[in-house]
């Protein structure tokens, strides 16, 4: 007589592991659907927008041909001559900026200031002549740029909405990886490739597009976004901040206007400059010493520049008070088609009566987060040349398989008549260890703490309370 077969024991320890696993797991993936749900629209405008703006100086370069470019002629006229030129034909006009030519066939550039208008007058160099005049607000690429983050749609909160999906990109990141860890898996399809056979299901082939892809771009995907977060209002000031304080963007006590040589202003420079390098917006704008004299000219303002070996390109914003400085610098990313590397950059302030060069900073004084930073923006923005460019775009491409194959998936398995949600997990315990999670957040992603916040409320407080709201949830 044969013997019954006993089921094989778990032990209580396993099991409650067991449980606080699946629990885990489960909580990992509810925020990840939520997210995805609620932020994959977002991150796919964000992508587009973003795909479009990267190629800003190949559609600007066309776009504005006229402008930009002259006929090269034998001499050039005098930087003074160009800007009274401009000066007679806007007489109610304040000059604000100049943009020496660059190139043998490039037009010189001088900002003018008028009521509610900021201008950019290109003027051929060569001659004088006015070429035309720009309203910078009305540019395509600022349209966009102003899609892009949010700004044209929603003011602040929508660049706060924009910060927002983009601190939440990270964790979707971070818990996708957790959800796609091959726990049990040992082949490379479904895991590293996907599977692409029909007859394992349309949903096993959208859920393979998701994870691969995902996992094979993520960290292209977190630097892209990190360096976007550069400028954002909430994540972007906090860093600059940080790097302006432990002396990791420039070395502390090196310059003049570190160790009050020369007298100080609290005024930063992206107050004087809002194009000026990231690395340099933080940096104070010292004061010229007014010894009332008459400023120099801005021949001997270029004669300086030129003897502190700025690369050719960079733009003088005129000092905007009788204490204020010259400044003048160099950002790759505005020149086309032959752009230098980022590491040219170069941010200079000059006394306006005496020439004298207040602070310097260039790469060599950034520190290492500013070089970091500095490097991670210029891949952002495709400054690396067109192999950057089209590497960014396949990521761009990449983003949005990911969001739709996401969105497919849902599509597959939502039940009927439910959002199909995956289930709020009932170990008390366990979502106290969440609640840690959410304060360590809070305080690295404070927009994201205070939506986690609100969706802690909504899911604990409403949702649960609500069987019906509750059961269509899931």
């Amino acid at each position: 007589m044969s013997k019954a077969l006993k089921k094989p024991q778990i032990d209580p320890t396993q099991r409650k592991q067991q449980t606080n696993g699946k629990n885990l797991y489960n909580t990992v993936w509810r925020w990840h659907f939520f997210a995805g749900v609620f932020f994959s629209p977002l991150i796919i405008f964000l992508s587009i927008t973003g795909a479009v703006y990267l190629f800003k100086p190949q559609i600007e370069d066309k776009m504005y041909e006229d402008y930009y470019y002259v006929q090269p002629g034998e001499q050039k006229r005098s930087s003074t001559e160009q800007i009274e030129e401009v000066m007679k034909n806007y007489p109610n006009g304040e000059i604000t900026s100049y943009t020496p030519s660059f190139e043998a066939d490039r037009s010189s550039v001088v900002g003018l200031s008028t009521i509610g208008e900021n201008l950019s007058i290109y003027v051929n160099p060569y001659n004088g002549d006015i070429i035309g005049d720009l309203n910078e607000n009305d540019r395509f690429m600022a349209f966009v740029k102003n899609l892009h983050n949010g700004e044209f749609w929603g003011g602040t909160l929508g660049n706060w909405f924009v910060e927002l999906a983009a601190c939440w990109t990270i964790i979707l990141i971070i818990t996708g990886v957790y959800l796609w860890w091959p726990r049990n898996q040992k082949t490379i399809f479904g895991t590293l490739l996907p599977r692409l056979r029909i007859t394992k299901g349309k949903r096993v082939l959208w859920r393979d597009l998701h994870s691969t892809t995902a996992i094979w771009l993520s960290l292209l995907i977190v630097v892209q976004v990190v360096s976007g977060l550069m400028w954002s209002g909430v994540w972007g000031n906090m860093a600059n901040n940080l790097v302006a304080k432990t002396d990791a963007g420039s070395p502390a006590g090196v310059n003049p206007w570190e160790s009050y040589a020369f007298p100080q202003s609290t005024l930063p420079t992206k107050e004087v400059a809002d194009d000026v390098p990231w690395a340099a917006e933080k940096m104070p704008v010292p004061q010229s010493n007014d010894k009332g004299t008459k400023s120099i000219s801005i021949e001997e303002v270029i004669e300086t520049v030129s003897d502190n070996k700025v690369h050719p390109g960079y733009k003088i914003v005129f000092p905007q008070n009788e204490s204020g400085v010259y400044t003048v610098f160099l950002s790759p990313n505005a020149i086309y088609p032959d752009k230098p590397m980022p590491w040219t950059q170069q941010t200079l302030h000059i006394d306006q009566y005496d020439g004298t060069v207040l602070a310097n900073l260039g790469w060599k004084d950034y520190g290492i987060l500013g070089k970091l930073m500095t490097l991670g923006i210029a891949f952002h923005q495709g400054d690396f040349g067109l192999v950057n460019q089209l590497v960014v775009l396949a990521l761009v491409f990449g983003i949005v398989l990911i969001a739709i194959s996401g969105f497919m998936m849902w599509w597959k398995r939502r039940p009927n008549g439910k959002m199909g949600a995956p289930s709020l997990p009932e170990n008390i315990k366990l979502m106290k260890g969440v609640a840690i999670i959410v304060i360590v957040l809070s305080i690295f992603f404070p927009l994201v703490g205070m939506s986690l916040i609100i969706v802690w409320i909504l899911d604990w407080l409403i949702i649960r309370r609500i069987p019906k709201f509750k059961r269509w949830i899931g």
